[in-house]
């Protein structure tokens, strides 16, 4: 017997993350005030192993089968969704949900979907209150002399070897006095970074300003962002350090690694790409990228080609693993000194029709089950002309969104 879904238009043109139910809210990906918010658990899966793309793909469909799913409202992002966050490694866990009451918004639309044959569902908009917790922080698997010297071990492979880039990533631990308010955060990281990804999916919540893939219809997108510099709040000298980000020689040739991987790991399934020649330089809150939008078109005789596919084919891209991918991967197994966990891995939602949005899982911290506690995690990509205080430095302004918006509940 197949369970009903249903979607319908909204009158009103909602705050995504005021948002409250009488359910517990378990799935976001918002951008500009526009995107998903999901509340309660229909299902819920976790998948291990080299296949875990695959089975996340077979999972999905099966839970589909067993829906009967009247969409009113149509368009990418409606009716039941599939929320992803899969692990940097395969011998991690990676978590799928599907939401019991999803919210979307999209311009000027805004529709609400809810499985199970009860009427729709009551929303309530309530700002969180601040809570001001008492934060303390701790180093995490490594202290700042440890990850230096191990970034200056990379430094010394990079260059005695065919390595070319590898990204070694780092955690600290904040503890607080006081329950962590998730919705709270949420809110607070889309105020202060509305020109990232907004994301919380089993308890793993950022502001990711990288795409891994978008596939709407035929048309893929992947935004790729690598090498960075961190802006000092004066609008001269941030353009100034624009200026100086776009003629880096470092950071041009970190970005160009990044750019291949994707390009190359694209072309087997679309009938064409564009590449721009160079890339723009991508202004956030407290940090500045080099970026590139890659895009094509989903080849219609690859008919495998579909968004599970793409992920697989581009995690983990250069941005967050380096180059050559076996050796970058065998590098930070034997360098970084920690378990990465979901961080860097790919993150978003998917729909019934296949279309999509994955990021990857950056700027972002992992809650503990008892709500007292976050990972916040940073990566920096290292290549021969990597500088360890520097890249200390790059890692610091990499985890100031978390901390930020902790500092502020």
């Amino acid at each position: 017997m197949s369970t009903r879904i249903t979607t319908e238009i909204l009158g009103e043109r909602p705050d995504l993350s005021s948002i409250r139910t009488d359910h517990e809210l378990s799935a976001s990906w918002i951008r500009g005030g526009d995107g998903l918010i999901g509340f309660g658990r229909y299902a819920h899966t976790a998948v291990t192993g080299p296949e875990r793309f695959s089975d996340a793909s077979k999972w999905w469909s099966q839970e589909r089968a067993k829906l009967s799913i009247e969409n009113n409202v149509h368009g990418s992002g409606t009716g039941p969704i599939l929320f992803t966050s899969f692990s940097f490694d395969e011998n991690e866990p990676s978590e799928l949900v599907i939401p019991q009451i999803i919210v979307g918004r999209k311009g000027a639309t805004s529709w609400i979907t809810w499985i199970g044959d009860g009427a729709q569902p009551k929303l309530t908009r309530e700002r969180s209150e601040l809570t001001h917790p008492t934060l303390t922080y701790s180093q995490g698997a490594l202290s700042d002399a440890q990850w230096m010297q191990r970034v200056e071990n990379a430094i010394s492979q990079i260059k005695s070897t065919d390595l070319e880039k590898v990204v070694l990533a780092r955690d600290s631990v904040v503890h607080s006095d006081k329950p962590i308010d998730t919705q709270r955060l949420l809110q607070l990281l889309e105020e202060h970074y509305p020109s990232t990804w907004v994301f919380l999916i089993e308890n793993l919540i950022g502001a990711t300003p990288e795409l891994l893939v978008r596939l709407s219809k035929s048309l893929v997108t992947s935004r790729v962002l690598a090498g960075t510099i961190r802006k000092t709040g004066h609008e001269s000298a941030d353009l100034a350090l624009a200026g100086s980000l776009a003629k880096s020689s470092k950071d041009l040739e970190e970005h160009e690694y990044a750019v291949r991987s994707v390009a190359d790991a694209l072309a087997p399934y679309c009938s064409s790409t564009n590449v721009p020649e160079s890339p723009f330089v991508l202004h956030l809150a407290n940090v500045m990228h080099l970026a590139t939008d890659v895009t094509g078109v989903v080849n219609e005789s690859a008919s495998h080609a579909d968004i599970f596919t793409l992920i697989a084919a581009l995690h983990p891209s250069a941005a967050v693993c380096g180059t050559p991918t076996v050796k970058a991967k065998a590098g930070i197994d034997a360098l970084e000194g920690m378990a990465r966990g979901r961080y860097a891995g790919p993150v978003g939602w998917i729909d019934a029709r296949g279309d999509g949005e994955i990021g990857i899982a950056l700027r972002c911290g992992l809650i503990n089950e008892s709500k007292d506690g976050v990972r916040i995690f940073a990566g920096c990509g290292i290549v021969a002309g990597s500088n360890p205080v520097d890249e200390l430095a790059e890692s610091q302004a990499k985890l100031i969104p978390m901390r930020t918006a902790l500092a502020t509940l």
